[in-house]
């Protein structure tokens, strides 16, 4: 059967209206087999400016960054509408080859994909809508792996790949805030409260992982300040507060560096991921099905209540998914990644049991 790639478009539009530095690393290793399919072809990243740092970050399988203005119905950003007829003039300006709506199932999405004016257009369709092209459009796949499911796109179109790998490149010069190791990452904040585990079992986690030897660390955006605050005072061991006083790259480097992450669902398990720094992440109203990694590195630790995975940024009732979630199920989890390097078996007994429950 004929593939959408047959053609050999030489110009592509990935239509990727994200700004959570997990949804664009997920992106990349189907990108990276669009580039091994299409070594030739100037591959350019539709989304918000404010991605431009993790853009940057993906070549040599993206030439470029397409600033996005919003759009209605892309509920990311508010949409700057006076930029938007231009936005789409200067796009069909570019005469790209094919234009590929990478977002998800969103009818907005193939409206923005359609107007960029490509040659021809592929990507995911909600179920039940027709294709423009039937031959390049899938059902967008909803209870897959984010990765997996841009694979599978992208095997449709005739770029095969099994490579599920992640990537994040440190440049040289790059270190992050000196932290005498080994030390522990703990990131206890997150965009939604309903993804934040309580800040005093972080600190319990903390004091844990001091006990057995490593220095503890508790990283954010400027954002956080306030969250990450929390569990520095309220852990009994020394606690180094580093939000706010990383950039990406630095934040990427700190990672790298060390023998434990512990954090929410959030973009930094994710770069952790890509990394190769072991991990635990909490989740909460998040879906592991979706966001968690190869476990033999990355654990989980969660608890299935009746109402998880939900979309609600704020729990409407008594976030019974973060109080389930125990200090012990979290340090077991941290056992289980570290093994010999750190044995973690008697912090459960002597720093677990007040805030367990």
């Amino acid at each position: 059967m004929p593939s959408a790639l047959d053609d050999e478009p030489q110009s592509i539009a990935i239509v990727r209206l994200r700004t959570g530095l997990g949804d664009l690393l997920c992106t990349l290793p189907a990108l990276r087999a669009l580039r091994r399919r299409l070594p030739r072809a100037y591959i350019a990243l539709v989304t918000y400016p404010e991605m431009a740092e993790v853009a940057g970050r993906m070549r040599p399988w993206v030439d470029e960054l397409i600033g996005f203005p919003g759009y209605p119905g892309i509920p990311e950003r508010p949409p700057r509408r006076a930029q938007i007829a231009p936005f789409f003039q200067a796009a069909r300006e570019r005469r790209f080859d094919l234009a590929l709506q990478m977002y998800g199932a969103s009818r907005a999405a193939v409206e923005v994909t359609a107007r960029i004016g490509a040659r021809h257009t592929g990507g995911f369709l909600a179920h039940g809508d027709p294709a423009p092209e039937a031959a390049a459009w899938i059902p967008y796949p909803e209870h897959e792996h984010e990765i997996r499911r841009h694979l599978r796109l992208m095997g449709h179109l005739g770029a095969e790949s099994s490579d599920e790998a992640l990537a994040f490149p440190i440049r040289p010069g790059e270190a992050g805030p000196p932290v005498p190791g080994p030390y522990a990452l703990l990131h206890p904040g997150a965009t939604s409260p309903s993804r934040r585990w309580p800040t005093q079992r972080f600190a319990a986690v903390g004091d844990a992982l001091a006990a057995r030897g490593l220095r503890v660390a508790v990283i954010g955006t400027p954002d956080e300040h306030e969250t990450a605050g929390s569990v520095a005072a309220a852990m009994r061991a020394r606690c180094l507060d580093l939000c706010g006083r990383t950039d990406l790259g630095a934040l990427a480097a700190l990672l790298h560096r060390a023998a434990l992450l512990v954090g929410n669902d959030s973009g930094p398990a994710h770069l952790a991921a890509a990394v190769g720094t072991p991990s635990v992440t909490i989740f909460l109203s998040g879906d592991p099905v979706r966001w968690a990694h190869d476990p033999a590195r990355h654990r989980v630790a969660r608890v299935q209540v009746e109402c998880n995975p939900c979309p609600h940024l704020s729990c409407p009732i008594d976030h019974r998914c973060a109080s389930g979630v125990t200090v012990a199920q979290v340090l077991a989890e941290a056992r289980a990644v570290l093994g010999r390097r750190h044995r973690m078996s008697a912090c459960v007994s002597t720093s677990a049991g007040s805030a367990s429950t």
